[in-house]
């Protein structure tokens, strides 16, 4: 067989998902290897040269940090060797894994693509054959760099990524950004792209110590105590603009001084998905801002809120560091803060 050596060389990192599952009694689980899925898109031999590494085969109800980590060392192990790397993934964690990877690899010269599908590549009526060509077709693209997604034809900043549907195949959005670019007849479409160059920066390590406590009417301070306790970090994912109840009888304003004395990070982003964060607007979030350092998301993802935390802590703890750190825009992942 001829080889046509001027073809780009892209590594597909198999970790399982729906993409790779077949249907059993107990219902749909990872089956298929990277080889298999690659054999139901033949086209993509047309477009580079591919070598394909299963690196687990899992649910990706079932990735942790660990699995986070495992994926950014072998990046960074085959990082010589490639033009880039796709990375087949379940759609349940994927926004996370985007978000994490955009940290623990960021600003990659070299692109970074995740994909998977609603439905398995072996279906006939599946998203996953184009998911996963459109994946390799941006990725052996002039402008491809950077951690990006590539869904249902849009690809998406791997920090701006939210799942917004169970089993619609347009399963992802951009949040509070614009698409990078999308691909449609075979054809990508670049609308912003930051070309990065030089030699990227790798991290390997997170610190899974950041907990999410969300609000919801009535919630107990006690809650919140205990979330302050167990982890280095706590996320209040509030309502609206953000705020915490600051009645007398609720109890929080207590715990949130005690913790924060104690050095502990809090947080504050919101429920609602598009707009962001913005707790000067109310005395519920000003008060909590001025008095006790919250940090705000703004316009971050949730997703990336807690994947820039876990990699923020694994480097350092103190406050002030994590503030600065938090607040700067790595990238485009947080566009707006107090300044």
């Amino acid at each position: 067989m001829w080889y046509n050596l001027s073809m780009k060389k892209i590594l597909m990192i198999a970790t399982g998902g729906t993409i790779a599952s077949r249907r059993g009694d107990k219902g749909l689980s990872p089956q298929m290897s990277g080889e298999e899925m690659l054999s139901y898109v033949p086209q993509i031999k047309d477009l580079c040269l591919v070598d394909s590494l299963q690196l687990m085969n899992i649910d990706s109800t079932n990735v942790t940090p660990k699995e986070w980590e495992l994926l950014a060392k072998t990046i960074k192990e085959k990082y010589p060797f490639y033009d880039g790397f796709v990375i087949c993934h379940g759609t349940d964690t994927m926004a996370y894994t985007s978000a994490v990877l955009s940290y623990l690899v960021p600003k990659s010269p070299k692109p970074i693509v995740i994909t998977g599908s609603q439905k398995p590549i072996d279906l006939v009526v599946t998203d996953a054959k184009t998911n996963l060509y459109d994946s390799f077709l941006y990725c052996v693209s002039k402008k491809a760099c950077g951690v990006n997604i590539v869904f249902n034809g849009n690809v998406i900043n791997g920090a701006r990524a939210k799942k917004m549907y169970s089993k619609n195949y347009n399963a992802f959005s951009s949040i509070n950004y614009p698409l990078v670019a999308t691909v449609q007849d075979g054809k990508v479409l670049n609308y912003r792209q930051t070309k990065y160059s030089g030699k990227p920066t790798f991290y390997e390590k997170l610190n899974s110590s950041v907990g999410v406590f969300k609000l919801i009417p009535g919630a107990d301070s006690a809650v919140l105590e205990q979330y302050f306790a167990y982890y280095d970090a706590v996320v209040v994912e509030s309502f609206g603009t953000g705020g915490i109840p600051d009645s007398e009888d609720s109890g929080f304003y207590p715990v949130i001084e005690k913790w924060r004395k104690r050095g502990k990070i809090l947080v504050m982003c919101t429920q609602v998905v598009n707009d962001g964060s913005d707790m000067s607007v109310y005395k519920v979030g000003k008060s909590l801002k001025d008095k006790y350092g919250f940090l705000e998301s703004y316009d971050m993802t949730f997703e990336a809120v807690v994947a820039k935390l876990m990699w923020i802590l694994a480097i350092t703890k103190t406050p002030s560091k994590v503030k600065k750190a938090f607040y700067r825009n790595v990238v485009d992942d947080i566009l707006y803060t107090e300044g």
